[in-house]
């Protein structure tokens, strides 16, 4: 994960742009910077009068970018400008050739993902974006102190003080109206009565006080009084006893703010069975619910809705002031000889460092090694950028760490599971004694965009629970990957936004078992529970801190539950770690987070799940290491071949391990492997029945419309020339499935083909598979071009130098 350039704190940053004379009006409203003051957002003279810096995302969002707009009558050709955050040490990204905004049209200047080039930094909590011309001069420039809640974005278009807005609008005109959205409508045989529920989509509580509500009558009118509150992500309930007029068979609802302008609208021409709500909650389209969730989330047939947390509301700090100094990133939690509380690993990105944490007697846990391992590759050279870290059962006195690259060498991608030896973290320097660099499988990955989550899964867990190997299109078979140990290791991906199975073998070799999709846009951690027998997914800022549990369901990693954060918790906090305690206590497991931000010089919190506090797991004597603390069978005692040299998966260290007393194994089931339709069944009839992106990228999620009539079915996706399964999800509320397009798919002419759960042919669809190195095309406003950027770069001889400002390098982004 990226980590915010600038590790000042807000204060600091006003502090120095009040010094350059500047005066920031609110926290809300980013501030000129310092070594530029008469540079603002626009330009409003010379060949590109009118353009202006409309919209910042520098947080919360899949990537960072910037949107410019052009408020002239003319186009404005930006073909070869630079463009660059506030460290002039970050080469400069050039726009490519056919970088136009047409007047009065939106261009937006985006980061790099797997599918798409752009920028290669990211954009921090204090920062700024500068945009040069052809010639070096600085024609743009604006600064900000904090991240926006949202985003900053101009209000008007082109012409206002930036401030945070509403929504997102990327390539789109700015959202800087009230928050509040009509969310879910009850006009018959409601309790007690017809009912109208209304949400916040913002970050900030807002008083309803003066809000008009109306149905389709002018005269139906009821003024909603002071004191009456939304809060972010809330829901208020306004009754037909207090407004005093129903609703109708055919009728609608108008909501305006205490000005007189509407805020939102909803109109229907017959009662709904259910009740009408938005799907997702405040922001999507209306439709008939599946029951109704007066003053709670909507809910679906056929789509999982996001909950509750069911565990307690707060997450605490845990670690003492800046005992981090920020990019603390994956956790672990594994039980211990010398503490019923466990005990935790953890990693940090951007200086790779190694910490093991107990607790510190106090209600608070500090490492046990200060200054942290240093983490170095196995010929001793690089800064690993450590983003995810695990344990195994099959291996104590070792812990693998997941990676998305060498900081020393940041814009190459390296994403890899590498394996250290080491029982508490004393060493003050490790070398990793095995590498498994998965990028073949991940052909165009971006640097900053490999291995953020990894997270072990024992063998007779995954054969008793009916595990499909994809690669084989059967039951898994351990023994199909000799000397890979007894389990495999799941790797969650940030730039796909999906996580892998892989069989990590003792020579080196890999083999990817299965693809798991997310319903999240980045995936930053994943951890095995086996208390729930379920798999957690875990995305950070950029989705508001939900995790998702996922269970075996078919053979498959199945989406099963999805959380909201916690209620008090703040859901801007960069969360990139997450584990969870396998010790019941008072009806309540411990959860862990990371902070990768630092914020207010803490990194590490805690929470609480609800568990049944008739068992204990981890309690006992001293269990072996393990996620979540319910060790697999075999654990210990048992050296895997080739023992003596290296430790690899499986070695079991040569040191026999108590085993605890586990439960009893469950009679293996074997799941029915959908069935590859014959390309006969595949004809113009049926083609055009579903519908999916003319042209893909191997290694990327593609979304594919199957139709609104199979929600809640369960289908396969296959990829021909050859029948490949790409997964058997089940259709979402709006028709839609998503999968993974194999890394090692050939590019060139495809066709993706969808089948009922009794093999028949739903439709089929051609794509195009893009060459790994080849750049898509462009789609609507957004820009790529990385490869045509380097090659300007080359030809212009060198980049942009001006006034350096105190910033993290760039190896110190995650």
């Amino acid at each position: 994960m990226r980590t915010p350039a600038l590790r000042l704190g807000a204060g600091l940053a006003t502090g120095i742009a009040l010094a350059a004379g500047v005066l920031t009006a609110t926290p809300a409203v980013a501030a000129v910077g310092d070594d530029d003051p008469t540079v603002g957002a626009r330009v409003t003279t010379g060949p590109a009068a009118g353009l202006a810096i409309n919209e910042v995302e520098s947080n919360a969002d899949d990537t960072d970018w910037v949107e410019l707009v052009n408020t002239s009558s003319a186009t404005i050709d930006l073909s070869g400008w630079r463009f660059l955050d506030s460290d002039s040490s970050h080469a400069a990204y050039v726009l490519p050739q056919g970088s136009t905004v047409a007047a009065g049209g939106y261009l937006v200047v985006d980061q790099e993902t797997t599918t798409r080039p752009g920028f290669d930094f990211g954009l921090g909590g204090a920062d700024a974006v500068r945009l040069y011309d052809t010639a070096g001069a600085l024609t743009l420039r604006y600064a900000w102190s904090t991240h926006a809640a949202v985003t900053y974005g101009s209000c008007p278009d082109g012409s206002g003080t930036l401030v945070d807005t509403t929504a997102s609008t990327k390539g789109k005109p700015n959202d800087c109206s009230s928050p509040v959205r009509i969310n879910e409508v009850e006009s018959q045989d409601g309790t007690p009565g017809d009912w109208v529920e209304l949400t916040n989509v913002g970050t900030t509580t807002v008083d309803l006080g003066g809000y008009v509500l109306r149905d389709s009558e002018d005269d139906h009118a009821w003024t909603i009084p002071a004191g009456t509150t939304v809060a972010p992500g809330g829901f208020t309930v306004l009754d037909e006893a207090r407004f005093d007029f129903g609703l109708g068979k055919a009728d609608a609802v108008r909501l305006s703010d205490p000005r007189g302008v509407l805020v939102d609208s909803y109109s229907w021409t017959a009662h709904a069975a259910t009740t009408y709500g938005r799907n997702p909650d405040g922001t999507g389209a209306f439709a008939e619910t599946a029951e109704p969730t007066k003053g709670a989330a909507n809910r679906f047939a056929g789509s999982v809705t996001a909950e509750a947390w069911p565990g307690g509301p707060d997450e605490t700090v845990l670690d003492g002031e800046d005992t981090f100094t920020g990019d603390l990133s994956g956790l672990d939690w594994a039980p211990s000889a010398t503490s019923a509380d466990g005990q935790l690993w953890a990693v940090q990105n951007g200086d790779g460092l190694l910490y093991h944490l107990a607790p510190d007697g106090r209600g608070g846990w500090a490492p046990t090694n200060a200054a942290g391992v240093d983490l170095r590759y196995a010929d001793g050279t690089g800064t690993p950028d450590a983003e995810g870290i695990t344990v195994t059962a099959d291996d104590p006195g070792a812990v693998y760490v997941s990676t998305e690259r060498d900081n020393d060498v940041s814009k190459v991608s390296r994403p890899a599971v590498l394996r250290f030896a080491t029982a508490d973290g004393s060493e003050s320097v490790l070398r990793a004694t095995d590498e498994w660099n998965l990028a073949e499988d991940f052909p165009g990955l971006g640097a900053n965009a490999g291995l953020e989550g990894v997270t072990w899964v024992p063998d007779a867990w995954l054969t008793s629970h009916g595990f499909v190997d994809q690669h084989t299109g059967a039951a898994y078979a351990p023994t199909a990957y000799p000397g890979h140990g007894e389990g495999l290791f799941l790797v969650g991906v940030e730039g796909t936004a999906s996580v892998y199975a892989y069989a990590l073998m003792d020579d080196g070799a890999f083999q990817r078992v299965a693809t798991i999709a997310t319903p999240f846009s980045l995936v930053a951690e994943v951890q095995f529970d086996p208390t729930l027998d379920a798999l957690w997914v875990v995305c950070d800022e950029a989705c508001s801190g939900r995790t998702a549990l996922f269970d075996v369901q078919d053979g498959a990693f199945t989406l099963a539950t999805l959380y909201e954060a916690p209620a008090n918790a703040d859901r801007g906090l960069a969360n990139e770690g997450f584990a969870i305690s396998g010790r019941c206590v008072d009806h309540a497991r411990a959860t862990f987070y990371a902070d990768d931000n630092d914020t207010d010089g803490f990194s590490l919190r805690t929470g609480t799940y609800p568990c049944d506090a008739s068992t204990e797991p981890g309690d006992g004597g001293t269990p072996a290491p393990g996620d979540g603390g319910t060790p697999a069978p075999g654990d210990g005692g048992t050296p895997a071949p080739g023992d003596g040299g290296t430790p690899s998966p499986g070695a079991g260290g040569g040191t026999p391990t108590p085993t605890p007393t586990a439960p009893g194994p469950t009679t293996p089931t074997t799941p029915t492997a959908p069935v590859a339709p014959d390309a006969s069944s595949l004809t113009e009839g049926n083609r055009g029945s579903v519908s999916a992106p003319s042209v893909v990228r191997a290694g990327s999620s593609v979304t594919i419309s199957v139709g609104a009539q199979y929600a809640g079915e369960r289908v396969a996706v296959w990829l021909f020339s050859e029948p490949r399964l790409l997964g058997t999800p089940v259709v979402a509320a709006d028709g839609t499935v998503t999968v993974v397009v194999p890394a090692d798919a050939p590019a060139g002419q495809h066709r993706i083909v969808v089948t009922a759960s009794d093999g028949t042919v739903l439709g089929w669809t051609a794509v195009t598979i893009d060459p790994a190195t080849g750049a898509l095309a462009f789609t609507g406003a957004e820009l790529g071009g990385g490869i045509a950027a380097a090659l300007l770069l080359l030809a212009a001889g060198t980049g942009v130098l001006v006034a350096r400002r105190r910033r993290r390098p760039a190896v110190a982004q995650a």
